[in-house]
């Protein structure tokens, strides 16, 4: 029996995987971390790379460990990545890179029904850091799951945009996408278009899940890295929004008969030397089950919003989730949860 069995963000979880901290940092200046991370810096030279300090990495793994305390308390099986140096350099035909981590699985691989796909990142620096999951996609493997990696991407320079800051950091040319581009709603998968996810992308998904799903693309919510510092889907007909960037104008269509809950209200955790996230990592949270939501204890505002709506919290914290740009659904991938593959849109 497939270890591996996903049908939407929020059906009771059975395994999953959690994210390290350890040897975490911010790769060496390139182009693609420019465009993607870090044009507010000016130029390529003004990235501030090399290794988070030790406080941070410690402080952080102790966060990741009560995370999985707190989950394996709730009968839930947890996998972690092997610890790797990644200040490691490599190189292609076409550029060389060291790491950057593997903290956020999220960003790496998507689970849908029994599919686990490695995602075309969009970072030169994570070109390889699906490695240090081998082990554990192995025994997926072997228990049945469907297990692919999207076409390794080129990154060559002429796919960043350096230039036009009123533009994509990405353009078309392959396809691109982080896998934390996408959320799962049953038969309905969205699918953000950013500066970390190309149309192409979405093209490349699906024609991989097929006639069975429908990949729905949206390209006006926001050009950012990733939705889920946006958009939080709690269970069917409840969804949490980023109010700073979306409104009823530019609500996503497979939204539009479910309660938004518009936070106009994050509490924001600060960071420590530099920022790899917005304050709004706040939203970033864990579904169990439709009425569990792991979430940043300093969120007293949703946390409110969420438990006026019957859903019960468990409140724990990542302390460097800015500074680090992960919080609870980032540095995770829900590889299991019980239930069904259904329809939950009407779009």
């Amino acid at each position: 029996m497939s270890k591996v069995r996903v049908d939407n963000e929020w059906d009771v979880l059975e395994e999953i995987i959690v994210g390290r901290a350890t040897n975490a940092r911010i790769a060496c200046q390139n182009r693609s971390l420019f465009a993607v991370e870090y044009r507010d810096y000016g130029s390529i030279e003004n990235i501030p790379s090399g290794q988070y300090s030790d406080r941070i990495i410690e402080e952080t793994e102790e966060d990741l460990d009560e995370l999985v305390r707190t989950l394996q308390s709730l009968n839930i099986a947890v996998q972690r990545p092997d610890i790797v140096d990644h200040s490691i350099k490599f190189r292609t035909p076409d550029w060389e890179s060291d790491g950057q981590y593997n903290y956020c699985p999220r960003d790496l691989f998507v689970t849908i029904g029994k599919w686990i796909i490695e995602a075309p990142m969009t970072l030169r620096a994570r070109f390889f850091e699906t490695l240090s999951f081998k082990s554990i996609l192995m025994d997926y493997l072997q228990s049945g799951a469907k297990w692919i990696s999207a076409p390794k991407p080129r990154l060559a320079d002429e796919i960043y945009n350096i230039h036009d800051p009123n533009s994509s950091a990405i353009k078309d040319y392959e396809p691109l996408f982080d896998a934390a581009n996408i959320l799962r709603l049953g038969k309905d998968i969205f699918y953000l278009i950013s500066d970390t996810g190309n149309r192409s992308g979405a093209l490349w998904l699906q024609t991989i899940l097929g006639e069975e799903y429908k990949v729905h693309t949206y390209d006006n919510v926001y050009s950012g890295s990733h939705v889920d510092t946006t958009i939080a889907v709690i269970r069917p007909g409840l969804v949490v929004v980023n109010a700073e960037r979306v409104g009823e104008q530019n609500l996503p269509d497979l939204f539009k008969t479910w309660d938004a809950i518009y936070l106009t209200d994050i509490v924001d955790i600060g960071y420590t030397t530099t920022s790899y996230a917005s304050k709004w990592i706040g939203i970033n949270l864990l579904m169990v089950n439709p009425n569990l939501a792991i979430v940043d204890k300093s969120q007293t505002p949703l946390i409110k919003q969420l438990e006026k709506r019957g859903v019960d919290v468990i409140q724990l914290q990542l302390r460097h989730s800015r500074t680090l740009g992960g919080g609870f659904h980032c540095v995770t991938l829900d590889v299991r949860r019980k239930g069904s593959l259904e329809s939950y849109c009407t779009a």
